[in-house]
């Protein structure tokens, strides 16, 4: 079920919750139950399940043709990851999204100067902004006057995607920012 992310950008969606239920068993282990786009989003990050990959860039494309602003978007900008993986999901996805939509996808327009921990590990959203200060920047004014779609796995608490919306209007100088995640946590922390 969709969801509506509220941020600095003009608009902005996930496509369902990440993780409906979360219950603790007797054992200690748990007991977690996804949407199926979380499912298949924890697939791939978290068990490398490649296969997946073109099963969600379909569910993504589809999506995105429900959104007015589609026909509206220059270039998809995935967020650069946080982590090293043999196959890196977001720009991974967003490709093939873009060549299954016939739009461009950027993935070295927003750059990452400096390793951080995972975001999602940083608990408190002001700690998070502090993490995140300068370490995203754009290559140059090439989608200047553009409409740009912003797209992510995870939507937690907005921090990550705040920051390089901030950074795409004031020195990429586009249009618009519009931002498009696959899923979104229950809990915003």
């Amino acid at each position: 079920m969709e969801q509506f992310l509220s941020g600095n950008w003009k608009a902005g969606w996930a496509m369902d919750i990440h993780t409906i239920s979360c219950t603790k068993n007797s054992d200690g282990s748990f007991n977690t139950v996804r949407s199926e786009i979380g499912d298949l989003v924890y697939k791939l990050k978290y068990q490398q399940n490649n296969t997946v990959v073109d099963h969600i860039a379909k569910k993504v494309s589809n999506f995105l043709q429900t959104r007015r602003i589609f026909s509206n978007i220059d270039v998809i900008l995935p967020v650069p990851p946080s982590k090293q993986r043999n196959l890196q999901p977001v720009p991974t996805i967003a490709l093939i999204t873009g060549n299954l939509l016939n739009k461009k996808v950027d993935t070295n327009y927003i750059v990452k100067y400096r390793s951080t921990s995972e975001i999602k590990e940083i608990m408190n959203p002001n700690e998070r902004a502090i993490a995140l200060d300068g370490v995203f920047g754009v290559i140059d004014e090439r989608y200047k006057g553009k409409n740009i779609l912003l797209f992510d796995d995870l939507y937690r608490s907005g921090t990550t995607l705040k920051e390089i919306t901030k950074i795409l209007y004031s020195i990429g100088k586009v249009n618009s920012v519009y931002v498009v995640t696959m899923t979104k946590t229950r809990v915003n922390k």
